[in-house]
């Protein structure tokens, strides 16, 4: 089996490395102005740059175009970027083809530090884009309402079962100390006749009493 080597997009020698000069970057956007982009290639020769073609295009690409869309990504941007992933996956070109001004290196960037991270929030797998079944406790919107009350009713009612408890207990101990006192409280009826005789025995009392005093 024949195995045809793919031919470098430049020599190594005489190369520069690094970072971008701004005449380098004037020199690229002059000849790209003037001839467009045309094959990579054999762009650095033409424009007379020590530079990769490789280079080149990632440079021209995610720097120097004047289409480039700089700052913050916008809400729609964050919708369509979710939304074109879950169609076509980590094909960062063809999503960041959707998005005016936008580098597939921006989009790719931007889905692994901030989106992706969103979703699982969400409870949703960024890699298939469905809900999770299973959420962690701290994510589940039905833990704080459900599960931890009824932890709670549990611990409450063994505190009330405990305070019942000691209250009985305290009440037999102290019910166990008291004398057993007749606390029959039943009312009688008195008869006239039974005041009547009453009245005449202290009338004859008095009478006595008084006959004494006068024989002293």
């Amino acid at each position: 089996m024949n195995v045809t080597m793919r031919k470098p997009c430049c020599e190594k020698q005489d190369i520069n490395k690094g970072a971008w000069s701004k005449q380098e970057d004037q020199k690229l956007i002059d000849y790209i102005r003037k001839h467009g982009e045309g094959s990579w290639r054999t762009l650095p020769q033409a424009a007379g740059l020590l530079r990769c073609g490789k280079s080149c295009r990632l440079r021209w690409i995610n720097y120097l175009r004047p289409d480039l869309k700089r700052g913050n990504f916008a809400e729609d941007e964050e919708d369509l970027i979710i939304k074109l992933h879950a169609l076509l996956g980590n094909r960062w070109s063809l999503i960041a083809g959707r998005l005016p001004g936008r580098t597939d290196n921006e989009v790719k960037n931007y889905w692994n530090s901030h989106l992706r991270r969103k979703l699982i929030n969400m409870g949703i797998d960024p890699n298939n884009h469905r809900l999770n079944r299973v959420l962690p406790r701290s994510q589940d919107p039905s833990y704080s309402r459900s599960v931890i009350p009824s932890e709670l009713e549990k611990v409450k009612g063994a505190d009330d079962c405990e305070q019942v408890s000691d209250v009985g207990s305290c009440l037999e101990n102290a019910t166990r100390g008291l004398p057993d006192l007749n606390l029959d409280l039943t009312m009688t009826n008195i008869s006239p006749i039974t005041i009547v005789e009453e009245e005449k025995k202290q009338s004859e009392f008095d009478v006595c009493r008084e006959t004494l005093l006068l024989f002293r």
